[in-house]
């Protein structure tokens, strides 16, 4: 599942939530899934900011080399 598809259902998940209509045990098992949902967008964003790169800039101006965005 893609981080825009997980994010998409997420969304609805909160705003049934939100609108108190379902019946608790249905609110207790899409709530369930909304974690599931929440923990594979965080685990995506983990993955994508893993690859974020900046471009490191020699002195005439031209990409020297890329480093990781946040080195630890």
């Amino acid at each position: 599942m893609t981080f825009e598809d997980a994010l998409a259902e997420l969304e609805k998940i909160v705003a049934r939530l939100e609108q108190g209509q379902a019946p608790l045990e249905e609110s207790i098992e899409i709530f369930r899934r909304g974690q599931a949902l929440k923990a594979r967008c965080d685990e995506l964003l983990r993955r994508a900011e893993a690859r974020v790169e900046t471009i490191a800039v020699g002195a005439d101006g031209a990409p020297a080399a890329t480093r990781p965005l946040d080195p630890e």
